[in-house]
């Protein structure tokens, strides 16, 4: 692109940045340069200064926008915050220690999460939340139900494509895996997640949420060295959470039935 730079006019000058940004792929720039001149106007903005607000608006909007394509890409079923989640209700689960896992240096050292607890004590919510921090953070996240994370791999060895699927879990910064526990795994799926673990053992994060104590697991995993070799996966170098039994969702909706 060509363009005379002397005695261009307003109109000109509007076409050759509107034409520029869709070249250098800037849109946020080019939606709102004329705001920004206009202001720099009004503020009397010296030339670097007018510079650096559209620049940097760029550069926070492209930012935002992988944030939310890796929050995508994890396939979350549903949207989860700690901002939302109420610490208030559950007193086992120290806020502080979630605060600190949110600035995922966990994930950044390949270290392990565990939430133990029973229904509606939060585990969800929280695997959830930290992982959408961590993808907020510049980390590839995965989420998967642990039976279909089994059902996947055993779909895969039939098809013989299992070292693909398991390099491709062997991929993400951190792995987060729902429902360990609510419902056993015959053998050669529990075989098969013992892979997947292996292959991020002390390189990547794995994050598992679990209805059942590591002493009930052995109902999940049949074979008792499987499992526990399993819980030693999970466990070694990591964070383990006790959610707790009282279901404070079951609390809450008692309340408003009574309310």
């Amino acid at each position: 692109m060509t363009t005379k730079r002397r005695g261009m006019t307003e109109e000109a000058a509007d076409a050759a940045i509107d034409q520029a940004c869709r070249m250098l792929r800037m849109p946020t720039i080019r939606n709102s340069f004329t705001d920004y001149a206009d202001r720099a106007g009004r503020e009397q903005m010296s030339y670097r200064g007018f510079l650096a607000e559209p620049l940097l608006a760029e550069c926070d909007d492209r930012a935002r926008r992988r944030s939310e394509r890796r929050i995508k890409a994890a396939k979350f079923p549903r949207e989860k915050s700690l901002r939302a989640f109420d610490f208030d209700a559950n007193p086992n689960i120290d806020p502080a220690v979630i605060h600190t896992l949110a600035k995922c240096e966990w994930v950044q050292k390949g270290q392990p999460l565990c939430l133990i607890g029973d229904s509606g004590t939060g585990k969800s919510h929280l695997l959830i939340a930290l992982g959408t921090e961590a993808a907020m953070a510049g980390y590839r996240v995965k989420y998967t139900l642990a039976t279909q994370l089994a059902n996947e791999l055993v779909e895969a060895a039939d098809e013989m494509t299992l070292a693909k699927t398991i390099a491709r879990y062997g991929r993400v910064d951190l792995l987060c895996i729902d429902e360990l526990g609510y419902m056993q795994l015959d053998r050669r799926g529990a075989e098969l997640l013992f892979q997947v673990l292996t292959e991020r053992e002390e390189k990547a994060s794995v994050a598992i949420a679990s209805n059942e104590s590591f002493g009930g697991w052995t109902k999940t995993f049949t074979d008792p060295r499987l499992c526990a070799a399993i819980v030693d996966r999970l466990t070694f170098g990591g964070t383990i959470l006790e959610t707790g039994t009282d279901s404070y969702r079951l609390a809450q909706a008692t309340k408003q039935r009574t309310t």
